[in-house]
């Protein structure tokens, strides 16, 4: 899909030029500080205590980097079971904001933040939002959930870091949401990406042109997506569209965000030490294989974690980034190790479908994946939104369409599905994460 002409460009600026133009030398020098330091601090809670004693460790066995890998994971079931402040590694008394996530996937993960872990954080978030086009002159919509999510406050105050206006519009209500966009001219759009295109979608419906809204630039993270779903949102939307990374776990948005080349997400490593690994063996990959990434919180204060397992796969880099930045880079996160689905023995990811489906115009984004077992096969089924005027009462026009779906799906996925064509807005809108899967297949056991 061509870019607009019009679409607006960034300039390359820094936000902390000292520590993220770091020689490669001095940044691993200061790593493996940070990481002595760490052990020590956390050699506190019971969990890794218990670990340190079997396998006699301590900060003064720490001798180089590749002695992380003597460490043990956390996982978020470790955290559930030591729920709430098992790793609390501050007094409650030096607490001074408690975020979490959000539960949907069991009971939620509560993260205890300092006064020091909160300035970090909005450093954190200043320097991806500086290196995606803020400047303090900006106006910024923030329509990402205020609360326990970690979105909507670390990105706010990575922004009042920059010095940018702010307008906390928080999530939902699309309608006012482009009432607010209208009103008050926001040249930038934090949000989920699948909430961008709900935006689009939005004008539309209110007979506005998209690309005549004046925003000019969107961060979005929260969910996984696709290279073709970030040319969608720019060509409807007529802005340049960054991708940033982060986790409530470890500190919510902010681990790790796009410059203006757009070549991977550059990681905080001098605050986080990531290891990308093959999720079944637990070894590193090849240096730009995709992986699961492993995340270290390095500076941490209330409570820091080692080797946390986010599920997330990604590709790591490390060639020099024309921007600058000395840093690790990231690939996006194309799916996560327990969402991938398993179907007649291929995986599948639900990424894969997106990409499939932006590859055949009249397809959106709006998609919903149903998997059953009626028998003994695995059926799977796509559910697509398609474009209003291409809703066809003309049987072989339809059908044409959903063989093009179909085949891209089997082209980039290497399974058959069954297409079925919705009309517009038929397909639940959702504020944070959108849901893409429904799996049948256990419900009954």
């Amino acid at each position: 899909m061509p870019m607009p002409e019009s679409q607006p460009t960034t300039e390359s600026r820094i936000w902390d030029p000292a520590a993220e133009t770091q020689p490669t030398e001095a940044r691993q020098a200061l790593q493996l500080e940070r990481l002595r330091a760490l052990v020590e601090r956390v050699a506190a809670v019971p969990f890794y205590r218990a670990h340190f004693e079997r396998h006699d460790l301590s900060a003064a066995r720490i001798h180089s980097l590749d002695d992380l890998r003597r460490l043990p994971f956390t996982t978020k079931d470790d955290l559930r079971r030591h729920h709430p402040f098992g790793f609390l590694t501050v007094p409650r008394s030096e607490v001074a904001r408690i975020h979490g996530s959000s539960g949907t996937t069991g009971t939620p993960t509560f993260v205890a933040y300092t006064k020091a872990d909160l300035a970090l954080w909005a450093d954190l978030c200043a320097r991806f939002l500086v290196a995606g086009g803020l400047r303090p002159e900006h106006t910024v919509q923030v329509a990402f959930g205020y609360g326990l999510f970690t979105g909507g406050f670390g990105l706010h105050y990575g922004i009042e870091r920059v010095g940018a206006a702010i307008i906390p519009a928080a999530a939902g209500n699309t309608r006012r949401q482009l009432t607010i966009m209208r009103d008050l001219d926001p040249e930038v759009l934090i949000c989920t990406p699948s909430y961008a295109l709900t935006v689009a979608d939005g004008a539309r419906e209110l007979g506005i042109d998209p690309r005549s809204l004046p925003i000019r630039f969107g961060h979005f993270g929260g969910e996984p997506w696709t290279e073709d779903l970030r040319r969608d949102i720019e060509t409807q939307l007529d802005i340049q569209a960054f991708n940033n990374y982060g986790l409530s776990e470890v500190i919510g948005p902010g681990v790790s965000g796009e410059c203006s080349e757009r070549t991977g997400m550059h990681l905080q490593d001098d605050h986080f030490l990531v290891e990308c690994l093959d999720p079944d063996t637990l070894e590193p990959v090849p240096e730009g294989e995709p992986g699961e990434l492993v995340i270290t919180t390095l500076t941490r204060e209330a409570m820091p974690l080692l080797r946390y397992r986010t599920r997330d796969i990604a590709r790591l880099y490390r060639d020099p980034c024309p921007c600058g930045r000395t840093s690790v880079r990231m690939s996006r996160v194309t799916g996560r190790s327990d969402d991938m689905l398993i179907i007649r023995g291929v995986n599948l990811f639900p990424s894969q479908i997106e990409e499939a489906l932006l590859r055949v115009e009249g397809a959106t984004a709006h998609y919903l994946i149903e998997v059953e077992r009626p028998g003994i096969m695995d059926e799977l089924t796509v559910k697509v939104e398609i474009h209003r005027e291409l809703f066809s009462d003309r049987m072989d026009r339809m059908q044409a369409l959903r063989e093009r779906i179909a085949h891209e799906i089997h082209a980039i996925a290497g399974i058959r599905a069954k297409v079925e064509l919705v009309e517009p807005r038929r397909l639940e809108r959702f504020v944070g994460k959108a849901t893409r899967v429904i799996d049948r297949r256990h419900a009954d056991t």
